[in-house]
């Protein structure tokens, strides 16, 4: 009876001691993609992945940045001969999707038009010619693009890029890594796109995140304070990135896919919440193009995704709607 008692002693203090690893929460943060991350997550043995997240980080970063010149969209973007990883082939594939189901409101090929407004903080003024949008137009529609096999097949003067999908995706890499952990417990953001699952055990709370406050002072506020269960956010926003013309109209660094020109809107910032950070972070960028009107008709059919705009009305007061039940 006492080695029974005994042993039931020792698995007790066992369960104890793991009860304890559990509870600390591992906390891993630095730069990436141009931007920062922040990582969170609970493992039974408090082990450091670090070496692997930052390993993760490189061959996304090698397959889908155009600011690293010998990367795989680089190379395609010069016409060279590549054949694409998985990276590349999933963003692809997710990126064709959002563009059929937008009607082209998302569309990775508008980069070049994109660059050459110009939109930086150097300058608030419009540089660009028409005759320079129109010959640039020419060349948009990721409709024109496909992979075959490993292989992407695009005009010579198209041009690729994944900006608007490729931090979401990043996000997504890593969440799903640390999910062949084992790890039911975390937190994944880059940039400010967000993935959870589970709780953050240290507060014994669902992952709370917050939304930005619409600032042109370059200050940053929380607006508004969420919390989220096993899904994923992305904000796009227009107050950091806009031009104003000489009758004071401001205009968003989203560009119209159909014009090539900015975008006139009093949405200030849109956020969605997905199943996955690739899809909500694609998915923000065109309903920031498509504006509340056409985001309310199309959130109509699509349950699995939620919205949130922030807005001015015609006296310019902050108004905010709440779509597909985003949680309040």
């Amino acid at each position: 009876m006492k080695k029974l008692l005994l042993v039931l002693i020792a698995i007790a203090c066992l369960a104890c001691k793991e009860e304890k690893k559990q509870a600390e929460l591992v906390k891993l943060s630095g730069p990436v993609f141009g931007t920062s991350f922040n990582i969170q997550y609970a493992h039974n043995d408090n082990s450091n992945f670090v070496n692997q997240i930052d390993s993760l980080f490189v061959r996304v970063n090698q397959s889908l940045s155009t600011y690293i010149p010998d990367s795989d969209i680089s190379r395609i973007n010069k016409n060279e001969d590549v054949d694409v990883d998985v990276h590349f082939r999933r963003v692809f594939k997710a990126s064709k999707e959002v563009y059929r189901f937008t009607e082209g409101a998302f569309d990775p090929t508008i980069g070049n038009v994109v660059n050459a407004w110009d939109f930086g903080a150097e300058t608030n003024k419009f540089l660009t010619d028409s005759t320079t949008i129109d010959s640039l137009m020419q060349f948009v529609g990721l409709n024109r693009i496909g992979l075959v096999g490993a292989k992407l097949k695009k005009p010579t003067s198209s041009y690729l890029e994944f900006n608007a999908i490729a931090k979401g995706y990043g996000v997504d890499v890593i969440a799903e890594f640390l999910e062949s952990k084992d790890i039911e417990n975390y937190l994944v953001e880059i940039g400010g796109e967000i993935r959870v699952k589970g709780t953050n055990i240290e507060k014994k709370s669902l992952w709370k995140v917050g939304l930005d406050e619409p600032r042109f002072d370059g200050q940053q506020s929380v607006f508004k304070a969420l919390a989220l269960k096993d899904e994923a956010m992305a904000t796009s926003g227009t107050y950091r990135k806009f031009k104003i013309d000489e009758n004071g109209n401001r205009y968003a660094h989203i560009i119209n896919t159909k014009t090539g020109y900015p975008t006139k809107t009093n949405v200030l910032s849109v956020s969605v919440i997905a199943p996955d950070c690739m899809t909500a972070d694609a998915y923000a960028t065109a309903f920031q193009a498509m504006g509340i009107e056409k985001v309310t008709a199309f959130l109509s059919t699509r349950p699995e995704l939620k919205a949130y705009f922030i807005y001015e009305n015609e006296n310019k007061e902050l108004k905010t709607l709440s779509l597909n039940n985003f949680p309040e």
